[in-house]
């Protein structure tokens, strides 16, 4: 994992949000480290809430903006998965939001949530300022299958992947303005964030993920919201399939030639930043060769 020091990262700012349909709108996460693009999507008596930002401090901003959005309607909050950024700002929202998940991802919050606030708050001092007083909650209504939410005049697709980025992964679609949010699914501008810590967590699967983007573009979206970078169309799904396609060819081969892990980790890396010289945090890239080295059919 990567220590974040400069500049603060986590910090959501409520500005320059867009409006990507009617009623719709994403807070974008401005490409800050450990920040995620933020959904409010709205209906006639009811609001949607995509993902919480990182403790209750940002999560106070984001209640706040969806609160004036309302303007009186329901609250409701949903997030694509367990991850720090992404849900452990859930507690502000008691009292105020009917917190709703897919049962993989409680369960992941409920076995691993404690562990990863740990992991996070050792990643450098301003993350774990954005963490303090974090109290991990569980949803308040935990679903099996799919959830159909009504908003009023709308109704939201709450849909479990399957095992990919991680256990519990959740995709928001909104069908009538063919949005689609994905979370860590898909990421714009930046390598596939694997969170692959043996023996700790080895839930993520390359070959799995693979599998769901294949699953997700053929669900044809207008616009794709991704979990952290620029909001794109469904060319976005095809990137990310098509580059884990590349990180699993690059390291089956080299392991069926016989080389170490540690070699493999060290010429795909290169050969992927030599191939995608703009993208981000390329130490994500050893840990995909590493999940995927294990994937490999022995």
């Amino acid at each position: 994992m990567p220590e974040y020091d400069q500049p603060e990262p986590g910090v959501v700012e409520i500005t320059g949000e867009l409006q990507i349909a009617p009623d719709l709108v994403v807070v974008p996460n401005r490409h800050l480290d450990l920040v995620p693009n933020i959904g409010v999507i709205g209906g006639t008596h009811s609001v949607l809430v995509v993902e919480t930002g990182m403790g209750p401090r940002n999560a106070e901003k984001v209640l706040k903006f969806a609160a004036g959005y309302a303007n009186g309607r329901r609250l409701y909050l949903t997030t694509t998965h367990f991850h720090p950024e992404h849900a452990f700002g859930a507690q502000v929202f008691a009292g105020e939001a009917t917190y709703v998940a897919n049962r993989a991802q409680a369960d992941d919050l409920a076995a691993k949530g404690a562990s990863y606030l740990e992991m996070f708050r050792g990643l450098g001092e301003w993350v774990a300022r954005q963490l303090e007083g974090v109290t991990l909650v569980a949803p308040d209504l935990i679903f099996d299958g799919s959830y159909d939410l009504d908003l009023g005049g709308r109704v939201v697709h709450l849909r479990p992947t399957g095992r990919g980025h991680t256990k519990g992964d959740q995709v928001v679609t909104v069908p009538d303005a063919g949005v689609m949010f994905t979370g860590d699914l898909v990421e714009t501008g930046q390598f596939a964030i694997f969170p692959w810590f043996p023996p700790y967590d080895t839930d993520v699967t390359g070959v799995g993920w693979i599998a769901v983007m294949q699953r997700l573009i053929g669900d044809s979206p207008l616009v794709v919201v991704p979990g952290h970078g620029d909001v794109g169309g469904p060319r976005l799904l095809a990137d990310v399939r098509d580059y884990l396609a590349e990180l699993r060819d690059e390291t089956w081969r080299r392991r069926d030639a016989g080389m170490s892990e540690q070699a493999i980790a060290a010429e795909v890396r290169a050969v992927m930043i030599q191939r995608h010289p703009d993208w981000a945090q390329p130490e994500w890239v050893e840990r995909g060769v590493g999940c995927l080295y294990c994937e490999h059919a022995a």
